[in-house]
């Protein structure tokens, strides 16, 4: 534990858990989806849903995706900032079936065929955990640089991903292993202490079996 976690992260208020972890649900949007998406359909569960607006996570979320960090004075006026850059974006409710009270649903476009569906929860204290992707339950924060591989469930997947790193010199931090049925629909989450280059990331794109394969920076410092 460091001064951090008790004294909770710099922020644009009222609340580190409406606001702050909203913010960086929609900079993990940015970061799935690799750019600024240009259309985002934007659903709140539980206490997100009741409160939210109040506490100004629909605006976190829309700051989040554009790329500002908790600590951004443009927070407020996120809305503004979205159309300037020709973004849209529309807000509802959803229940999500148990999940944590702070659930935001995404759906992103970046309108050049690229999408992205994830459901992010946010923690308390400006943390948060993406639960979901694509309809594939996951676990991870995206604080450490972080390889999603979706994939069919079948033999010799993760064999080949984790030979790729050991030869890139990578060392995996954790690893989560995910699948909706035997032979269905996988899903590798692998947390790691250095990050993958695109060559890497392209040979696992186009292994046979494998859907999708997304890296993302580690997040600890909001860079983007």
């Amino acid at each position: 534990m460091n001064l951090f976690d008790i004294l909770g992260p710099v922020l644009v208020g009222p609340s580190s858990s409406h606001t702050a972890g909203a913010v960086r649900i929609g900079l993990m949007g940015r970061r799935l989806l690799g750019r600024t998406p240009k259309r985002a359909e934007i659903l709140l569960h539980g206490s997100f849903a009741l409160t939210g607006h109040g506490h100004g996570t629909d605006r976190a979320l829309v700051a989040g995706l554009l790329g500002m960090a908790p600590d951004d004075a443009r927070i407020p006026d996120s809305f503004r900032c979205a159309r300037e850059v020709g973004m849209d974006f529309t807000f509802g409710t959803v229940n999500l079936r148990g999940a944590h009270p702070n659930t935001a649903l995404l759906k992103l476009d970046d309108g050049e065929g690229q999408q992205v569906e994830f459901a992010a929860a946010s923690l308390g204290g400006g943390r948060i955990r993406v639960e979901s992707l694509g309809g594939q339950k996951v676990a991870f924060s995206g604080e450490l640089p972080t390889l999603i591989i979706q994939n069919r469930d079948q033999p010799g997947h993760v064999a080949e991903v984790t030979s790729l790193l050991s030869h890139r010199g990578i060392n995996i931090a954790t690893m989560q292993l995910f699948r909706d049925r035997r032979g269905g629909h996988a899903a590798m989450v692998i947390e790691m202490d250095q990050a993958l280059d695109a060559a890497g990331l392209s040979w696992l794109r186009h292994l046979e079996g494998v859907y999708g394969a997304i890296f993302i920076e580690g997040s600890q410092a909001d860079v983007i």
